[in-house]
């Protein structure tokens, strides 16, 4: 076994790393005060080329595996999770067109994907769905040759930027299928303002990346934009959750040590009677257990996207490694805050937009009471409870 990373994995790495050192804590401040999308970040990375990481080269991309996007995402993620948000659709959330898009698909939507002309967003979640995506209700009825498309998505992130979608609608209803995952169909088309009101949530936490909802009325989708054949849509979906796990985790984990490295930093600065405060163990020991917390994780995030680069079951450690990734980040990033007093309570020191940010992970992309649930199931034999 081999812990050791390549000279071309570090060559990635640190590549990514002096990108992301261009944009300094005041930047993402700014842009979370503002609530205004980081083009400038978004634009470079494109520019860079990182956009195209995962892509395979025929599509015009680097084919790099999970282990460097693992690598990638961790830099990412220690700017924050507005950042991490600003490329992932771009980067990661558009491969359902790679796995199942016909030659022409590929053609003619990826190059523009890759270098940042086009901007995406993803439509599944729906209000009254949650994490049961079966129960959807969006319904794309096929007229000819195009679908019309009807229904309400929430939580659709980045639609205030983009112009393209990647939708998930039913095709026919949960009722008339065989099986409630049956039906759904997955599209990526145009974001067409004139037939898709997008409304932005205000939040917690992220407000430079927007979350919104969207009403969609009469929308009209070629069928050359359908992704796969009809109704197998959940299945493209589902192929993809566990690359979305490990990608989502590393930029937690990420965050997790940028909250535990300006933590310790001020408690070597920080001098109160007369004594810096990282001398005092009280300090010391909920750091030095951070510092542990997100070694175990990353082991296990490496685990995982070393199985998945060899095509090997990897379900439960994707799944593992995400949960103890978001509990890495949420109690350091409180821990972080802590350490910094009164001080962790004010943006201009930055810890406090990583606490807001740290709470997401506990429920999204996927929570972790439903991983413990899956883990409970696949592992041990327990009965599904859900």
């Amino acid at each position: 076994m081999d812990f050791t990373f390549t000279a071309d994995q570090l060559a990635i790495r640190d590549s990514v790393a002096k990108l992301c050192a261009r944009f300094g804590d005041d930047y993402w401040l700014q842009h979370d005060r503002e609530a205004s999308f980081p083009h400038e970040f978004s634009n470079a990375f494109a520019e860079a080329g990182w956009f195209g990481a995962v892509f395979p080269e025929e599509c015009g991309g680097a084919a790099l595996g999970m282990t460097e996007a693992v690598l990638i995402m961790q830099e990412v993620g220690r700017l924050g999770l507005a950042a991490c948000s600003s490329i992932h659709m771009n980067m990661f959330g558009t491969m359902p067109i790679v796995k199942y898009g016909s030659a022409e698909q590929k053609a003619r939507f990826l190059p523009p994907i890759i270098d940042g002309r086009d901007r995406a967003c993803f439509g599944v979640t729906e209000p009254n769905a949650g994490l049961n995506t079966t129960q959807i209700r969006t319904f794309a009825k096929r007229v000819g040759e195009r679908y019309i498309v009807n229904g309400h998505k929430v939580w659709t992130s980045t639609a205030q930027v983009a112009n393209k979608i990647l939708l998930l609608t039913r095709t026919a209803s949960r009722e008339a299928s065989a099986r409630p995952t049956d039906g759904m169909t997955l599209f990526y088309t145009d974001l067409n303002r004139e037939r898709i009101d997008v409304r932005k949530i205000e939040k917690l936490g992220r407000a430079a990346v927007d979350s919104n909802e969207l009403f969609i009325v009469d929308l009209e989708v070629p069928i050359e934009d359908r992704i796969g054949e009809e109704g197998k849509g959940f299945s493209y979906l589902l192929s993809g959750l566990n690359s979305e796990r490990i990608l989502v985790a590393a930029g937690f984990l990420g965050a997790a040590r940028y909250c535990l490295d300006r933590a310790a930093q001020y408690a070597k600065e920080r001098v109160v009677f007369d004594r810096p405060i990282g001398q005092n163990q009280a300090i010391q020991h909920p750091l030095a257990r951070g510092w542990i917390d997100c070694a175990a994780a990353e082991l296990l995030l490496f685990k995982a996207a070393a199985l998945y680069d060899q095509g090997q079951p990897c379900g439960l450690e994707c799944n593992a490694a995400k949960l103890l990734c978001a509990e890495a980040f949420f109690d350091i990033a409180q821990r972080a805050v802590r350490t910094h007093g009164g001080y962790g309570y004010a943006k201009e020191f930055h810890v406090e937009r990583y606490f807001r940010e740290s709470i997401l992970p506990l429920i999204a992309p996927v929570s972790q009471e439903l991983i413990l649930c899956h883990i409970a199931e696949r592992a041990l034999g327990l009965p599904k409870s859900y």
